[in-house]
């Protein structure tokens, strides 16, 4: 069987304008995570999401009050981990079940943490946004949006992914479902043979192509919330793309048609991931994930010739 990493947006548990309670999230990760059990049939599975509003939100919990000490950032990134790990596990043991495969097949959630550098010049000049999208500036940090001001943070490149090792063997015993690299990973950089966490979060989608390359990946999907990559973004000559091939991905990118914070990293990452050697990439929206497997929908990113 093939394995196929599933890189699922921060929007696969919380909507744009929802509240983000426990019933919104659970409710919204039935959509990707009914298709990941079906796909479980065919793949050997890991993955992979994002933790931008989760985190956001814990920042602004313990901003809140005086009376609890603050936690770096890196130890939010933990706790979302082990936060949404959970709220994938148990939504993927009913799916698993409602197909009659809940024997078949295993799941576990891998607390993964991240190599960055700590010269990456990321940790000057902060772009990745997290937490809620306001109306209007409401703090320092804050950055404009497509989709309103939000906090950014740094967002160093991942480097290595540490648990990489685990994640393959339980791939190649074949009947494992992997969650792994939650968030971005936990950052962490490497001084004089300790690992000490850093205050950032990872890019996700990065960090899912990091992980494809080291595990041996054939597939990598990265499930947003728009259903095709398009040129000219929210524009009355937007262009939708059924296929995007590597050089033209890399160009447009250098055009400026991909920003950091939205479509930016994901085709960064799927060049990444293409050039080290992936079968196949894809980038589509969390409603479609099977679709675009079966190559009925989303962007699907080609080789040259």
């Amino acid at each position: 069987m093939k394995t196929l990493i599933v890189a699922l947006g921060g929007n696969a548990l919380i909507k744009f304008g929802e509240e983000g309670t426990t019933e919104e999230q659970f409710r919204n990760l039935r959509v990707p995570i009914s298709q990941i059990a079906e796909l479980a049939k065919k793949y050997n599975i890991i993955i992979t999401h994002g933790n931008g509003p989760q985190v956001g939100n814990l920042l602004l919990q313990q901003e809140a009050t005086e009376f609890v000490s603050k936690r770096p950032l890196q130890i939010l990134v933990a706790e979302t981990q082990g936060q949404i790990g959970f709220m994938i596990e148990s939504t993927l043991d009913e799916e698993l079940m409602k197909i009659g495969l809940d024997e078949e097949k295993l799941f576990l959630t891998i607390l993964t943490y991240v190599k960055v550098d700590s010269e990456d010049p990321a940790f000057k000049y902060p772009t990745k946004p997290i937490g809620p999208a306001y109306p209007v500036r409401t703090r320092s940090g804050q950055v404009k949006t497509a989709k309103g001001w939000r906090q950014v943070v740094p967002s160093p490149k991942p480097k290595k992914i540490y648990q990489w090792r685990e994640i393959k063997k339980l791939m190649e015993l074949g009947s494992w479902i992997v969650i792994a690299c939650g968030g971005g990973g936990i950052p962490v950089i490497k001084e004089e043979k300790r690992l000490y966490g850093v205050e950032a979060v990872i890019d996700k989608d990065l960090a899912s192509s990091k992980l494809a390359e080291q595990v041996g990946a054939d597939i990598l999907l990265i499930a947003t919330d728009v259903e095709k990559v398009a040129l000219n973004y929210g524009k009355p000559d937007q262009e939708d793309l059924e296929n995007l091939s590597v050089s033209d991905a890399k160009k447009y990118l250098k055009e400026g048609q991909f920003p950091d914070g939205s479509m930016g990293p994901k085709i960064q990452a799927v060049i990444n991931f293409m050039e080290a050697g992936g079968e196949k990439a894809i980038i589509t929206s969390i409603e479609k994930i099977k679709e675009a497997l079966e190559g009925k929908a989303g962007t699907q990113i080609i080789l040259d010739n």
